[in-house]
């Protein structure tokens, strides 16, 4: 269950797993070959754009409940980082 600010928030299996991934590195870049291997159990080929969507989505239904939207920020060409508090 993931709550914002008391707000519980909706997410799918595969958005919970990316977000457990990023908040249990919170400060961290979390590579897209983590990402896929840990959140979604699959192997990055460098192409696949899968993991970017779900980060998205992800993004989108936690700063409508609140959640600032720099928190989930990307690094370009690497991955994911969820910022610290």
């Amino acid at each position: 269950e993931v709550r914002v600010g008391g707000k519980l928030v909706d997410l799918t299996g595969v958005e919970f797993n990316l977000l457990w991934l990023l908040a249990s590195r919170a400060g961290d870049v979390v590579t897209r070959d983590e990402l896929y291997a840990e959140a979604l159990g699959a192997r990055y080929d460098g192409l696949d754009r899968g993991a970017d969507i779900h980060v998205s989505r992800l993004r989108r239904k936690v700063t409508d409940a609140g959640l600032d939207a720099n928190e989930i920020k990307s690094i370009r060409g690497t991955g994911y980082l969820l910022a610290r508090r």
